[in-house]
This record gives structure tokens, C-alpha cells and sequence, in this order.
């Protein structure tokens, strides 16, 4: 243990460690503030065909020489655009699939013909946060500052339409521009996540954390908060765990978001347990009998 700790801050003490570190609490940010919003409107396989797209932007980018970074965003943006417009003709789990397996085709296409070092390609799959570059930290950077201020921006209307799309169209909000402006957004992320956790495991990012938050709060805004903290517990505390032992930093940040993401379905468990036995020791108490609503009404904007 104590090796452990000697090795740890010895790594944490270089440069590229510390730009990591920086790239890795970027993403935590951006994927926290986006996370709750993909789980409410229910985009879990939707994310995962985007980060496939965003894989096979970033190939055929370091097939011809150019930016990865960029070529990941453009491969997601793209993905997320048709998605958006596919969806809303209906169909959308088939027209995902059809859209994921054509990326991934592509992909595996590009890496095959890429004459370089093969870790290099690899790194797309599984992520390489240590050997992130500086334009690439810059470029995440930009991208987190866009997400977050078009979120904030858009909260209100994107909440409403998110929570109850037919009503929130009822009352003159434009929700198909709105799911394309959500779906671009998603893009972003997904794209930015490639190169820290890999194409494989994008969704750790995505969607665990919105995913855990959601157990232990109903309010909108707390779960957006929690969500942050867990993805950046994810994100930087699986980087430097990873450190000394030396393993990849994808495993480590997808080991903490799912026991992240069991505490809190304990935590919600436990809860609904006791304001269930609360109910029963109330209705016992008057006389009278314990109702439980089928559905729960959409969360609050406030």
C-alpha cells in the first residue's frame, strides 16, 4: 500500500499526468451536466450508436492525417443529426441500429487500412487519457464551455420537453429543434468521451451517472449536481487509481460509476422502502387506506 502511494504521487507529479487529470475533470463536467437530461428522455442506446459514429469519425481521421479530435466530433454530429431526424418518423430503436452497425462497419474498415501503430488505433476502442495532446485538451475544453452554456440556456424548454413532449409541443415549444439541438449536444459529448474512455465504454460517462443520480433524488437541478460529482468521482478518481498499477484508465472509471451507481440504487431502494412503511403506519393511524399512484408526474422545471 504504501508502494501504492509512493507511485501514485510520483506519477501525479508529471506533466502529462496533470493534463490528464484536467482532460478527465472536463469530461466529468460535461458529461455531468448532460447525463440526467439522456436518462430522462430515455437515449441510452441512442448514445451508444453516436459514440459508434464518433469512433468512425475519429478513424477515418487518423486514416488521412487529420485532427482525431475533430474528426470524432464531425462523425458524432453527424450521427446525432440523422438519429434525431430518423427518430421522429418513428422506428427509432431500428433506424439506430441500422445507423450503429453502418458506423461500426466503417470503423473497423478505417482501422484495418490505417498503416500506423496499431496501440494508436486501439486507443480510439478503448480510450487514452494519459496520451491525450494539448489541442485535444483545448478542443474538449471548447466543447465542454458550448454543452454547458447551451444546457443552461435551453434548460427550462429542454426539461419540459424531455419530461412531456406532447404537452410541451401543445404549448408552442418547437420540440423537434430542440431534440436535433439535444441530439448535437449529445454528439459533442460522445465525441469528447471517445478519446478519454473509448468508443466501447462511452456510456460509463453518459449515462451512469444521470443513471445513479436519478435513484436518490426527484428534483431535476440535485440530480444534474449529483451527477457531476459522481462523473467526476468517475473520471478523475478512476484516473488516478489507475496510476500505479497500471491499468487502463477505462476500467478503473467504469469500475467507480457502477459501484457509484449501486450505492445509489441501494440508497433509492432503502428509501422507497421506509416512505412506503411511513404510508402504511399513516393510513393505520386514520383509519384510513394507502393509495399508490401508477405513474409519477413529470419533474419539476424549478
Amino acid at each position: 500500500m504504501d508502494a501504492f502511494f509512493a507511485d501514485t504521487a510520483a506519477l501525479l507529479s508529471a506533466d502529462f499526468v496533470q493534463q490528464a487529470i484536467v482532460a478527465s475533470a472536463l469530461l466529468g463536467l460535461l458529461s455531468g451536466v448532460i447525463t440526467p437530461l439522456i436518462v430522462l428522455r430515455q437515449m441510452s442506446f441512442s448514445v451508444h450508436a453516436t459514440s459508434e459514429l464518433a469512433l468512425m469519425g475519429a478513424a477515418a481521421a487518423l486514416l488521412f492525417g487529420l485532427n482525431v479530435g475533430l474528426g470524432a466530433v464531425a462523425g458524432a454530429i453527424v450521427a446525432a443529426i440523422v438519429l434525431a431526424l430518423l427518430g421522429m418518423r418513428g422506428q427509432q430503436d431500428s433506424a439506430i441500429g441500422v445507423v450503429m452497425s453502418f458506423g461500426l462497419g466503417l470503423s473497423v474498415l478505417f482501422l484495418h487500412l490505417y498503416p500506423g501503430n496499431s496501440s494508436t488505433a486501439m486507443s480510439l476502442l478503448t480510450g487514452q487519457v494519459v496520451g491525450i495532446s494539448a489541442a485535444s485538451t483545448w478542443l474538449l475544453t471548447a466543447v465542454t464551455v458550448v454543452v454547458v452554456g447551451a444546457v443552461v440556456l435551453l434548460w427550462r424548454p429542454l426539461l419540459f420537453a424531455s419530461a412531456d413532449p406532447v404537452m410541451a409541443q401543445a404549448a408552442g415549444l418547437p420540440v423537434r429543434t430542440l431534440s436535433i439541438a439535444f441530439a448535437v449536444l449529445v454528439g459533442l459529448a460522445s465525441a469528447q468521451g471517445v478519446q478519454i474512455v473509448g468508443a466501447l465504454l462511452v456510456m460509463a460517462m453518459l449515462i451512469t451517472p444521470g443513471a445513479a443520480a436519478v435513484q436518490i433524488t426527484s428534483s431535476p437541478l440535485r440530480a444534474v449536481l449529483w451527477a457531476v460529482l459522481f462523473a467526476e468521482i468517475a473520471a478523475v478518481g478512476g484516473l488516478i487509481l489507475s496510476l500505479a498499477p497500471g491499468l487502463p484508465v477505462s476500467v478503473m472509471v467504469t469500475s467507480l460509476s457502477f459501484a457509484i451507481y449501486l450505492i445509489c440504487r441501494a440508497i433509492g431502494a432503502a428509501r422507497s422502502r421506509r416512505a412506503t412503511r411511513d404510508e402504511v403506519a399513516a393510513a393505520k393511524h386514520t383509519g384510513g387506506s394507502v393509495c399508490f399512484p401508477e405513474t409519477s408526474s413529470p419533474p419539476s422545471t424549478q
